[in-house]
């Protein structure tokens, strides 16, 4: 950017100095017309010519570097577009599986609730029917101590 400014600076100076000396060589060939002159004359209008081409050259440079700008945004835009796209896909995906995570885990809690309370059930039958049991093989042990010490030929009631 700077050396175009430098450049353009540049340009406009020789194209004020080309004309200044046009200008005279003009003066100088209507006194009377020098070949030195008439070359001279020739050489601005070429050198002159070459700067319009300079600054034709500098313009287009200038164009294409602001199609390259617009190209480079477009690109951009396009990337930050499919950017975007693919992480709402990720949160998507991410959301549907916290979810899917949650029911299985909401699943295993049922599961190991209802497992919990089977072997709670199971060990107080098992519990219940031990001290029924006891209690029983209990009583049959007093009757029997009980029938021994009233002796035989006694009746137990």
């Amino acid at each position: 950017m700077a050396t175009e400014l430098i450049q353009q600076q540049q340009s406009k100076k020789v194209i004020e100095k080309t004309e200044e000396v046009a200008e005279n060589n003009a003066g100088a060939s209507k006194k009377g017309a020098d070949p030195l002159d008439i070359f001279r004359s020739e050489a601005q209008k070429a050198y002159q010519a070459y700067l319009n081409a300079q600054r034709k050259v500098a313009t287009a440079y200038k164009e294409r570097e602001l199609q390259e700008e617009s190209s480079y945004k477009e690109l951009e835009q396009q990337a930050n577009a499919a950017c975007e796209v693919t992480i709402e896909e990720a949160m998507r995906t991410r959301e549907k599986a916290e979810l899917e995570a949650d029911e299985m885990c909401r699943k295993a809690k049922d599961e190991a609730t209802r497992v919990y309370k089977e072997k709670v059930k199971k060990a107080l039958k098992s519990r219940n029917e031990k001290i029924e049991q006891a209690w029983q093989t209990s009583r049959e042990t007093s009757e029997r101590i009980w029938r021994i010490f009233q002796g035989p030929g006694t009746e137990g009631g």
